[in-house]
């Protein structure tokens, strides 16, 4: 059964690169060197994958942190200074 999934693993992650008739007449050495390669090869890009994630993580926790530092505008209006002219008009 092991045979079947190896060649199965091989056929799917070669995308195309191998036919099943192909990597059944493989000779064993050749059929487990081209499994550890594809094996290899992906694991390599799912660590760059990962850090790539945690990169755009970090990334976007460093915008957050200096949006939530960034201190409000104060919405309150400065008290009315009482003009220090006066008019002829009469204030009734």
């Amino acid at each position: 059964m092991s045979v079947f999934n190896q060649i199965h693993e091989i056929v799917f992650w070669g995308q195309g690169g191998y036919s099943y008739d192909v990597v059944y007449n493989m000779p064993i050495w050749l059929r487990n060197f081209t499994f550890s390669q594809l094996k290899q090869h992906y694991e390599k890009q799912n660590g760059r994958d990962d850090q790539e994630t945690n990169f755009q993580k970090s990334v976007a926790a460093m915008k957050q942190a200096k949006i939530d530092n960034i201190i409000p505008l104060q919405t309150n209006n400065p008290p009315k200074k009482q003009p220090t002219y006066t008019t002829k008009a009469s204030k009734k």
